[in-house]
């Protein structure tokens, strides 16, 4: 896709300490469960407390984070506001129904209900900031966040000088974890999550969190990185992604050579990890290996935590010990790739350079 695309201001909400500007995994936390939850910044700065009590965790995430972009872009009202996720606002969604089982469909009150809905969070953060500028919200399971951006890809190509906020965010919710540790989703047995890159058993772990950015065609000082172009697909063999990612890399005149790191998004799923060993074990052999969901766990839209991280390595050029998945050294980080599937379907590429 071209056209120009800026990230300038970047947030991400995690199970980690990353709302922290300067810390970067110094103090890491290190997860027991299997399903654990994201933590919490003080919310307080950026939402009234009165209008707090009514939002779920997801859209205390999503206005929080999104927030926290703007103002590290510079930037008081955008021009879009473009929204992924894979399952919504599950909590709402979770007590509206467990209302209608106990109250015997009678006596309803709607406020669960029209909190309910995947773009409350678009909504809620276009409310606080009074924002009247296009508003959509694309639900498309692990490629939700990935859709999301390819729109704000083509918003840029209108008009210019544009600033859009653009921002993946999932929550934990009591019963739909249970429905995904009864179908194998998630893990069964106990595992320290900080180990999830080693664990070859079926399933994962699951989390929540945020994460926000402002991507703009507008060439400034402040811009972190470019987003080169960034594509998905759904369902394919390994050997098939593999000839995907030559086709993409071929098409941005990018050789593997060029690449400084490529962020994967191993889970420990021993099911499903195998499209990261191959590339891994093949022509990524020679290229800095990144992981990170054995830090901040998995959910549909864990793969906008990867374009954070790509920025805080381009900002701080160096790269903990925490996240490395291989011996190779890079001494400066300009060009990175983003790998991303969930389940072996929606596999995704982005590639991000350093301004």
């Amino acid at each position: 896709m071209s056209g120009k695309c800026f990230i300038n201001g970047i947030a991400g909400i995690s199970a980690q300490l990353t709302t922290d500007g300067d810390a970067f995994f110094d103090d890491v936390v290190e997860h027991t469960e299997l399903i654990f939850r994201a933590i919490d910044p003080d919310y307080k700065k950026y939402i009234k407390p009165a209008a707090m009590r009514r939002m779920s965790k997801s859209v205390k995430m999503g206005v929080t984070a999104s927030q926290m972009a703007l103002d590290q872009a510079g930037i008081e009202m955008p021009d879009a506001i473009i929204t992924g996720t894979g399952m919504g606002c599950k909590q709402d969604s979770e007590k509206f129904l467990e209302n209608i089982l106990h109250n015997d469909e009678q006596f309803l009150t709607p406020t669960l209900f029209i909190q309910s809905t995947h773009n409350t969070v678009g909504g809620q953060i276009a409310l606080g900031l009074n924002c009247k500028a296009y508003n959509v919200t694309y639900v498309q399971a692990a490629a939700s966040f990935e859709v999301a951006l390819m729109d704000a890809k083509l918003k840029l190509l209108e008009k210019e000088n544009q600033h859009i906020l653009v921002g993946g965010i999932d929550e934990i919710a009591k019963n739909s974890s249970r429905l995904h540790t009864l179908d194998g989703h998630i893990k069964s047995e106990p595992l320290a999550v900080i180990d999830l890159l080693f664990s070859t058993s079926s399933g994962t772990v699951t989390s929540e969190g945020a994460t926000f950015m402002t991507v703009t065609n507008d060439s400034s000082n402040k811009n972190i990185a470019e987003i080169l172009d960034v594509t998905i697909f759904n369902q394919a063999t390994p050997e098939e992604v593999e000839d995907e990612l030559k086709e993409f890399m071929q098409r941005n005149s990018v050789e593997i050579s060029d690449l400084d790191a490529v962020i994967l998004g191993t889970n420990g799923d021993g099911d499903f990890d195998l499209y990261y060993h191959k590339l891994q074990q093949g022509v990524f052999a020679d290229v800095q290996q990144i992981g990170y969901k054995h830090l901040i766990g998995e959910h549909h839209t864990a793969s906008a935590f990867a374009y954070w991280l790509g920025c805080k390595i381009f900002n701080k050029q160096q790269l903990p010990e925490i996240v490395k998945m291989n011996k190779k050294e890079t001494s400066s980080f300009k060009t990175i790739l983003l790998y991303n599937q969930y389940r072996g379907k929606n596999h995704s590429f982005a590639l991000l350079q350093q301004c």
